[in-house]
């Protein structure tokens, strides 16, 4: 994972409207980054609806909320859809930030050995450097263990 304290990886990404989304471009804001494997399946959906339903607290604390995953735009766009999510989802099909990021890892279910994202959150400050981390997260009361660092954090 990376250090806290450490300069977050600079990335641009398209959204799930094609609009390019850059780090650079989010400076000032606290940035909630979370990695996740797949669109429309049951753990990657329970933490978008929960990021969704908490997005208005996120807000408040003048954060942003984005979603990264190898799926399309497209795929995002359906997922957004069908769910009615709130919160924004960049696509890295080339993986290139899920690699900067330390999330595109070796895995292992059922004897097999696969890449694949490792469920990561990032919280990146206003100035652009990571301020806390969560790896192999569990999504049950994810959300709201990074609201309350967040809450901390901003003081």
């Amino acid at each position: 994972m990376l250090e806290i304290g450490t300069k977050a990886p600079e990335f641009c990404l398209p959204n799930q409207d094609e609009t390019e989304i850059c780090l650079r471009d989010l400076k000032g804001k606290w940035v909630v980054l979370y990695f996740y494997p797949k669109d429309n399946t049951p753990g990657c959906t329970t933490e978008a609806c929960d990021f969704t339903a908490a997005m208005p607290e996120f807000e408040d604390l003048d954060a942003i909320i984005l979603g990264v995953s190898p799926d399309s735009p497209k795929k995002h766009r359906n997922f957004i859809e069908k769910k009615d999510l709130k919160i924004t989802l960049l696509s890295d099909e080339n993986k290139e930030v899920l690699e900067k990021y330390e999330v595109w890892q070796l895995k292992k279910m059922c004897g097999r050995e696969y890449m694949g994202v490792v469920r990561t959150t990032y919280l990146i400050d206003p100035d652009g450097n990571i301020a806390a981390s969560w790896g192999n997260v569990r999504v049950k009361g994810h959300v709201q263990k990074v609201g309350e660092k967040l809450k901390e954090l901003r003081g």
